[in-house]
This record gives structure tokens, C-alpha cells and sequence, in this order.
């Protein structure tokens, strides 16, 4: 009878929900059956008049995640020309870069929750208007969430579609490399900053002609609302996360180093409010996070897994282009050139990815002095990209498989916020590593002096990444968008029913 109830209850909250399929569908009179027809061959959703629509939205979507990250690897492609213009130190260097991830991250719930309340395509046009940092947090739910709610059944096209939006990430920060060297090298480096505001004016005016109507129930905005509104929960993500991550990216640098009193201070309570916020988590009836996704294994492993990864991609990635700039005396041009690789070879993976996002990839070499470009720095810019777009767009799937369509934005915010959070602690925990070991190097015949602290980032990286690996045999992951019949895609989602049934109930 508690089973009977449960599915019950399952199939009533699910039928109050209206997605641009039923919606459009039943605007325009078409059988129910053909409605499912088409979801099960992956065709274009009703809800865009068009393919060049269809193809725009996910562009849109997919650059609301990626201007963050071009923005990223803007900063890091001219890294060195703003530290001595501006006389930066190498932490307050890597502060510049990690400061909007750190803020990103830290609003990424907050906003999530507010997209699932109050709609996703107002919060999502309201927002794409060439604002930075905190703005882009409340870009990237809704955006996750619209695409969730659109290709709303696994199919080969949700796939693709998934697969683009999860190249934002990785490809943001490659391209932002690139054309930041570029617009660097012609007019210097405030121009990559203008180029970035540009580009956020462009794509906002394609969102208001692209981006489909949300149709998923919305709450009116009332003092019974705001009071399902974890205001709790918000402040204590937002204030724990930003005093963490400020610690770890200033704590080498202060005067007394890990010793300074605000130091020891931001790091001790950020860790106090984060504990906080776990157990008040668990207790209030309508979380931000509901804890109780993090019991299903492969929901855990998943992001563990990723946690890992982009602790390892964002220092690598940024020490690289830091490396040619600093040891090797590039320009921004050339690095842009030198980094290209990464970008050729991630929008490769992200395709095949969308064909198998459950097939492993993984090629190691390390072998002597990094002193040829094609010998050692080629293929590992090779190799980076491909671990973090694989993760990236098999975790993506993943997460927004596990909670229910009126959480699509709450999903993806705790996606974002896992990844933006680790950028931060990556980037802190390896200049923490540069500057230690650029303080006390240790003899080494593989190399000098000024080559050393990079080394031992990447060290720390391919560290981080090698624990990631050890967490890959415990997954239990399937193909996803294979086409099936109605009945394995009912046994497909009761693999994770229990998590999205105490989701709705959370």
C-alpha cells in the first residue's frame, strides 16, 4: 500500500507540470500518441518553430555557461600583462581569475531556486545583459533548466543537445584564451574586457527570439512563497563558500601566510557555515539542496569524480598558458596559438560525446624535461581537454536525470556550484603549491629554477586526476538517448525514482 501510495503521489506531482511538449502539442490538436512518437525518435521538440531555432536556444544556453568561462581564460591568456601594468603578485594574479567562479559559484543555488519558483525564460533573458560573476550564476540554472524541460525524455537529441551545453565550460575557457590573445595583441589587454561585453549583447538579443516559453508551474510571488524561500540555506552557501574559497586563494600571500588571523578566521567560520548548511539542509522542508540526492551512489561518485577533475583542469590550464607567458616570454597572440590544440580537440570530444557520453578516455605520458613544445606540452594540452569534457557532459546527464522536471534549475545549480567551487579551490590549492615551491625549490635534474613551481602544479594536478581515476570502477552507468520502448524507459527511470521521489517530497 506505502508503494501504491508513493507512485500515486509520483504520478500526481508529475502531471501538474506542463512541458513545452505537452503544451505545444496541445495547442496545435495533435494526437497524444504522436506526441510520443516523436520524443521516442529524438525529433525536434514542438515547441520551436524551427531547427535554426531549436539550434540558437541551445547556442544561447550553452553560452550562458561558457561567458563565465571565456572570461576565465580571457584573464589567463593576459594574466601576465595585467600583473605587471598593475604590479600583481602570482596570487593576486590568480585572485583576478578565481574571484567570479568564486562568486558564481557561491549564487549558483540561490538563483537555481529562484528560477524553479518564479520561471526560467524571465530570469534567463534578465540576466544575459553583459554582467559578470554574480549575474552569470543566475544565467546558468535557468538555462540548465530550460534545456531539461525541453528535451525532457532521454533520446539521442538530448544527447547533442546536452553535449553542446556542457562544451561551454571547457571551450569558454579555450576560446576566451584565444580571442583575448587576439584582441590582447591588437589593442591590449582592457580590449578582451570590451569583447566580453560584446558578446554578452549579442547573445542576449538572439535569447529574446530563441529561447521558448516556460511552462512548468510557477508560484506567484507571495509571503507564502517567500517563506518556502530557504533564506537560511542561502546565506549560509553563499557566505560559507565565499569565506572558503577567499582563504585558500589569499592564504599564501598575507604576511604571515596561513598564520594571519582574518586567514585562519575566513577559513574556520567559511567551514563552519558550510557544515551549517548541511544540516540545516536536512532539516528544513523546502532545501535549496535537497540532501537526500547524495544517497544514491552514482550521484555521488559522479561528482566526486568531477570535484576531482576540475581541481585538476582549471590550474593546468591556467599555469600552461601562465608557463609560456612567464618562462617562455610569449606574447598574448602566442599563447593563444600555443593553447589552440585544447580547443580543436575539445569540440571533437564533445561530439563524440554526444554519441557515447558513458565511454572512457584516458592516455598518460610524463617522461622527462618539458623543454619541447611538441614533444610534451602538445600532447598534455591534447589530454587535458578530453578528461574534462567527458566528465563534464556524463555528469551533466547524469544530474539532471536525478531530480524531477519542477527542479531542473535546482539540478543544474548544484552541478554548477560543485564545478565553480572546485575551480576556485583548484586555482587556490595551486598557488599555495607555486609559491611554496618557488620559496623552497628542491634540487631537481629535470628542471630550473624558473621552470620548477610549474612543475610541481602539475604534478598537483595529474595528482588529483589519478584519485578521480580511482573512483571510475565503482560507477554504475549505462548508455543514455538510446531509443526504447516505453516500458525500458519506465525501468530506466525507476533506477533513479527514489531520488527524484524524495526531491519532490524535499
Amino acid at each position: 500500500m506505502a508503494d501504491s501510495s508513493a507512485s500515486e503521489h509520483a504520478e500526481k506531482s508529475m502531471a501538474r507540470v506542463a512541458t513545452p511538449h505537452e503544451a505545444a502539442t496541445d495547442r496545435s490538436g495533435d494526437m497524444e500518441t504522436n506526441h510520443h512518437t516523436r520524443k521516442e525518435n529524438g525529433d525536434r521538440p514542438a515547441c520551436f518553430s524551427s531547427t535554426v531555432q531549436e539550434i540558437l536556444f541551445v547556442v544561447t544556453a550553452t553560452m550562458a555557461i561558457g561567458m563565465t568561462s571565456f572570461l576565465a581564460g580571457s584573464i589567463t591568456v593576459t594574466s601576465s600583462f595585467i600583473g605587471r601594468d598593475l604590479d600583481m603578485s602570482t596570487a593576486e594574479i590568480t585572485w583576478i581569475s578565481s574571484a567570479s567562479s568564486l562568486s558564481n559559484g557561491a549564487f549558483l543555488l540561490f538563483f537555481g531556486k529562484i528560477a524553479d519558483l518564479f520561471g526560467r525564460k524571465l530570469l534567463f533573458l534578465d540576466v544575459l545583459n553583459g554582467l559578470l560573476g554574480l549575474f552569470s550564476a543566475s544565467a546558468v540554472p535557468p538555462a540548465v533548466g530550460l534545456l531539461g524541460i525541453v528535451y525532457e525524455k532521454p533520446s539521442k537529441r538530448k544527447n547533442y543537445a546536452f553535449a553542446c551545453f556542457s562544451a561551454g565550460n571547457p571551450l569558454g575557457f579555450v576560446a576566451g584564451t584565444i580571442f583575448g590573445g587576439i584582441a590582447t595583441s591588437l589593442f591590449g589587454w582592457r580590449a578582451s574586457f570590451w569583447l566580453i561585453a560584446i558578446i554578452f549583447i549579442v547573445f542576449t538579443a538572439i535569447a529574446f527570439f530563441t529561447v521558448p516559453k516556460d511552462f512548468t508551474a510557477k508560484e506567484d510571488l507571495s509571503w507564502n512563497t517567500l517563506k518556502r524561500f530557504d533564506v537560511v540555506g542561502a546565506i549560509l552557501t553563499v557566505g560559507g563558500i565565499g569565506m572558503f574559497s577567499a582563504a585558500l586563494s589569499i592564504g599564501d600571500t598575507a604576511h604571515e601566510g596561513w598564520k594571519t588571523p582574518y586567514v585562519l578566521a575566513l577559513l574556520i567560520v567559511g567551514l563552519g557555515l558550510i557544515i551549517g548548511f548541511v544540516f540545516w539542509e536536512l532539516y528544513f522542508p523546502y532545501p535549496l539542496m535537497p540532501m537526500s540526492i547524495w544517497k544514491d551512489r552514482n550521484f555521488t561518485l559522479v561528482l566526486s569524480i568531477l570535484m576531482l577533475g576540475f581541481v585538476a583542469f582549471t590550474p593546468a590550464a591556467f599555469f600552461s598558458a601562465l608557463y609560456f607567458q612567464t618562462v617562455w616570454n610569449m606574447g598574448a597572440l602566442q599563447v593563444a596559438v600555443h593553447v589552440l590544440p585544447m580547443a580543436i580537440n575539445g569540440t571533437l570530444v564533445n561530439s563524440f560525446a554526444g554519441w557515447a557520453l558513458n565511454e572512457p578516455n584516458l592516455e598518460q605520458t610524463s617522461d622527462g624535461r618539458c623543454d619541447s613544445y611538441w614533444s610534451f606540452c602538445f600532447p598534455g594540452l591534447i589530454l587535458i581537454v578530453v578528461g574534462a569534457d567527458l566528465e563534464f557532459n556524463v555528469a551533466n546527464m547524469y544530474v539532471m536525470s536525478s531530480m524531477p522536471p519542477s527542479q531542473q534549475s535546482t539540478a543544474g545549480g548544484i552541478f554548477q556550484t560543485v564545478t565553480k567551487l572546485c575551480m576556485a579551490i583548484g586555482l587556490g590549492i595551486a598557488t599555495a603549491v607555486f609559491n611554496a615551491e618557488k620559496r623552497e625549490p628542491t634540487m631537481s635534474s629535470y628542471w630550473d629554477q624558473e621552470t620548477q613551481p610549474y612543475a610541481a602544479v602539475f604534478w598537483m594536478a595529474t595528482a588529483a586526476s589519478a584519485l578521480s581515476i580511482c573512483l571510475v570502477p565503482f560507477l554504475t552507468l549505462g548508455t543514455q538517448g538510446n531509443r526504447q520502448s516505453s516500458v525500458a524507459a519506465q525501468d530506466d527511470a525507476a533506477s533513479v525514482g527514489n531520488v527524484q521521489e524524495t526531491a519532490k517530497n524535499g
